[in-house]
């Protein structure tokens, strides 16, 4: 059974991304909304990190465990011997052998409110020898004769009596009991509001929360990551184009120059000057294709788990583009959303929540132990088990007991410093919480700072751009008409591609900065549209 389900408002884009996957090697192109299905499919570290939720869930129905009742049976037999003894003028008492079968069950467990109870079945059966004396008819020691008178008769009757010697013999016996009740203890103080089982079931409980954001942060880190990777895929395939259309100006520069330098209306250094601008130009587009290899295998790396089979001999395409929307931003709305939606201040909420649990726990071990107990129950004896168990069931032997025991440390030095160890450790999760609190509210600050600051440049490089484009026409002309050097001439050239790439540069920072902000707001699971949903 799955753990997570992860439902996305993009609906319909699985199907275009597989079939985009599956074909033959050719250009692969993907929107943005694409690439975050496909991460959160097949990303590797999410696939690893949704596992913790299930962990921690497997933790607490194994906390509940401590409420399971325990079954013990045993049963075992004893044999005993004894030897003959010899006692004062020679006389001997016979050896004797016991035997034991002896059964036991017992059904014992712990309720959530603190009670124990018990329920327990004992039966034993003891049978064999013991030592007696009888007469020894070949060792006659004397007779005695007694003369009656029988009134009835009127005659005397003679009785003789023989005494013989006495030797040692056995007497074989048997005998069995057996018993059933109930116990029950129930604390009434130490152990009765929480105990080590409810501790233990309430943190794990805690700890599933905390496993839940964990989740929640790296999913929202890992498409962070998507998206900002997929900008700068966009920034540096625009930045090749940038350097390729270099290329095209320089070549196009070296060519006209050529055909002045046929006709004599240009020095051979003017030529010489096109050729080493376009060189560059060249050597600058080789290093931005590597950069656009390297960033799209990162992009790649975060979009799937079989890299080698399906993706590495395949380029990557950009769908989208980098745009400048004009900024809505509130921060006072994005402190409120930074302090309740951030996983990274609800997993420290929880912290603190798990720290409350374990001083309450502290804080009832102080108490002294004091329980409450009752037994009650019934025996049975007989020659036989059937017999001892008849008389159980009779339920005409009953036994009970009932009482209180108290039980109070003198010093009590380990609770006493375990909560005080416990309660300093909460003072330090609060401030944690309260420094990540401020730092959280410092970063939307900055965050939102840099938006503007961004969006003013894009909106400068923007202008730039255009104005270098127009110059560079300006010179253009004004080089076929004489009027201007070839210097001048790649000097715009140069000016117009700086200008291009820091228009390019100043979008991939925008686009960034944006989806910094929602990361650091803890929105960005919802302003990506992709609803997560745990369970």
């Amino acid at each position: 059974m799955s753990i997570l389900r992860i439902l996305f408002v993009l609906v319909g884009m699985g199907s275009v991304a597989l079939a985009q996957t599956n074909a033959p090697s050719q250009v692969r192109r993907l929107t943005l909304q694409e690439c975050i299905e496909l991460a959160l499919t097949n990303n590797l570290q999410l696939q690893i990190d949704r596992y913790n939720p299930q962990i921690a869930l497997y933790g607490v129905k194994q906390a509940y465990g401590g409420y399971d009742p325990v079954m013990n049976l045993s049963g075992q037999h004893d044999h005993r011997e004894s030897g003959t003894q010899i006692l004062g003028g020679a006389f001997t008492i016979g050896g004797s052998a016991t035997d034991d079968n002896s059964f036991s069950g017992a059904l014992n467990g712990l309720t959530p409110i603190g009670t124990t109870y018990g329920l327990q079945i004992n039966t034993a059966d003891t049978y064999g020898s013991t030592p007696t004396t009888m007469d020894d008819p070949t060792r006659p020691l004397f007779r005695t004769t007694n003369i009656v008178y029988d009134v009835e008769g009127g005659t005397n009757k003679t009785i003789v009596t023989t005494s013989y010697a006495q030797i040692p013999g056995q007497r074989p016996f048997e005998n069995s009991t057996a018993s059933a009740g109930f116990t029950v203890s129930q604390p009434l103080l130490k152990n009765f509001w929480i105990d080590s089982t409810r501790l233990t079931i309430r943190v794990a409980k805690n700890r599933l929360k905390y496993s839940e954001q964990g989740l929640r942060q790296q999913i929202m880190q890992t498409l962070t990551a998507v998206e900002q990777a997929y900008y700068e895929l966009i920034y540096t395939r625009e930045s090749l184009l940038v350097q390729q259309k270099a290329v095209e100006l320089a070549e196009r520069l070296v060519m006209e120059n050529r055909k002045r330098l046929e006709v004599g209306a240009l020095a051979p250094l003017d030529l010489q000057s096109a050729e080493a601008q376009a060189a560059s130009t060249r050597a600058a587009v080789i290093a931005a294709k590597s950069q656009l290899d390297t960033q799209e295998r990162l992009v790649k790396s975060l979009i799937t788990d079989r890299y080698q089979e399906l993706w590495a001999n395949i380029p990557l395409e950009p769908a989208g583009s980098l745009t400048a929307p004009v900024p809505v931003l509130n921060l006072q709305d994005s402190w409120s959303k930074g302090l309740s939606m951030r996983p990274e201040i609800l997993q420290a909420k929880l912290d603190i929540e798990r720290q409350g649990i374990q001083l309450k726990y502290d804080r009832n071990q102080l108490l002294p132990q004091l329980d409450v107990f009752g037994t009650y129950g019934y025996n049975g004896t007989g020659k036989e088990f059937s017999d001892a168990f008849y008389d159980v069931q009779s339920l005409d032997r009953r036994y009970y007991s009932y009482g209180g025991r108290i039980s109070v440390p003198l010093f009590n030095l380990s609770a006493k410093n375990a909560h005080r160890s416990d309660k300093a450790t909460m003072q330090q999760l609060v401030l944690g919480l309260k420094q990540l609190e401020q730092n959280t509210l410092i970063l939307i600050d900055n965050d939102i700072g840099n938006i503007r600051a961004n969006y003013d440049q894009v909106q400068a490089t923007r202008a730039a751009r255009q104005y270098q484009e127009a110059a560079l026409d300006a010179e253009q002309k004004k080089l076929e008409n004489g009027k201007s050097t070839t210097y001048t001439v790649l000097q715009v050239q140069r000016d117009l591609t700086a200008a291009r790439g820091n228009e390019i540069q100043a979008l991939d920072a925008y686009n960034k900065s944006l989806s910094q902000l929602s990361l650091h707001e803890g929105s960005t699971l919802e302003r990506l549209g992709v609803k997560l949903d745990v369970k």
